[in-house]
């Protein structure tokens, strides 16, 4: 046992699942708890390089490629043993110690039930159908001077007005929800991927060639019963984020996912829609803030994407989750997908 840890500490007493490592990162020993939760002996775990226990992510393999001199709490890191079922997911605590490091498991839901916007004030409320009220008259404007330009532009410049014009329109229309809240429309079959190919379209016109924008689609997918324009708003505010975090480089990746519980409800199959960037990631001081509305880490930022996209997801019965560290960003939208029953 590390020299720095008390003379009474028995480890196997802890109900939290404990290792330790050495310098190199490799696990010297594993609790009670942890050989539990990780469905092995220690025998097994001994000598194993903490890294290979990350199956979802790179969290744990960024912070270990450099020596960490200061406690580092990682958020809903996906570990398993090597070779065995899907990951489960713990917040991670790693502590330096003398002989290298001990590192904390605190399992926890990867798509938890808790909707952040739920903790919204009343007063928060009314104050965003006030900036919704005052967003009316840009966007009317806005649409009128795009389809005025349309009239004096050739045909490849007049694509662009037309984005510029039903984008307003389509902004037109979420403000009009906040004014005047409605029963949630009827969601339709729809094919995830050419809403995709939406926002692709948008980021082209927004960045340019500032940012290379990657595709890694599942073409198997059944189509979502969803609503095509509230999930186009709630992707494209993702990827406008990874962009205005300086992302070089961004990714949207679609899979199925089978036996997925979200919240208290089992699904047995889902979609799970990654955007992944390589941008600056979430600022630590916001990370447990950052779903709720007029969060922001930009100055001139609204704080309102987030929690419109997390809003969108809670309406598709799916949820919205996290992971961040500097150089790797992923935002995840996993989504309830229809399973059609065969007749005897």
């Amino acid at each position: 046992m590390d020299s720095d840890a008390p003379a009474d500490f028995i480890p196997d007493a802890l109900a939290t699942p404990l290792l330790r490592l050495d310098a190199g990162a490799r696990i010297a020993f594993a609790n009670a708890a942890a050989t539990r939760w990780f469905g092995v002996s220690q025998r097994r775990l001994h000598g194993l390089h903490a890294a290979a226990l990350e199956q979802a992510g790179e969290q744990l393999v960024g912070v270990l490629a450099e020596p960490v001199d200061a406690p580092l709490r990682l958020r809903a890191v996906g570990l398993a043993f090597p070779g065995s079922a899907a990951p489960r997911f713990a917040d991670l605590w790693l502590t330096p110690s003398e002989a290298g490091y001990w590192l904390e498991l605190h399992p926890v839901d990867e798509f938890p039930g808790t909707d952040p916007a739920q903790l919204l004030p009343s007063a928060l409320a009314a104050s965003l159908k006030g900036l919704a009220h005052e967003l009316r008259n840009p966007l009317a404007g806005i649409k009128g001077a795009a389809q005025l330009l349309a009239r004096r532009v050739g045909s490849d410049e007049r694509e662009l007005t037309g984005i510029i014009e039903s984008e307003a329109q389509r902004l037109a229309v979420l403000v009009d929800r906040l004014l005047n809240p409605a029963p949630p429309r009827a969601l339709a079959a729809i094919n995830v991927h050419a809403v995709l190919e939406r926002v692709v379209r948008l980021a082209e016109s927004d960045a340019g060639w500032a940012v290379r924008l990657q595709r890694d689609y599942d073409p198997s997918l059944p189509e979502l019963l969803g609503d095509a324009d509230a999930l186009t708003q709630a992707v494209w505010n993702l990827v406008r984020n990874a962009i205005e975090a300086g992302a070089g480089n961004v990714s949207l990746r679609t899979r199925a996912e089978h036996g997925v519980r979200i919240g208290d409800a089992l699904h047995p199959l889902a979609l799970r829609l990654e955007i992944i960037d390589d941008g600056r990631g979430v600022p630590p001081e916001l990370a447990e803030h950052l779903l709720l509305p007029l969060v922001s880490g930009r100055a001139e930022g609204t704080g309102l994407g987030l929690a419109q996209a997390q809003q969108v997801a809670r309406a598709h019965r799916g949820v919205l989750v996290w992971r961040s560290r500097p150089g790797h960003t992923v935002f995840t939208l996993l989504l309830p997908l229809a399973v059609e029953v065969a007749d005897d």
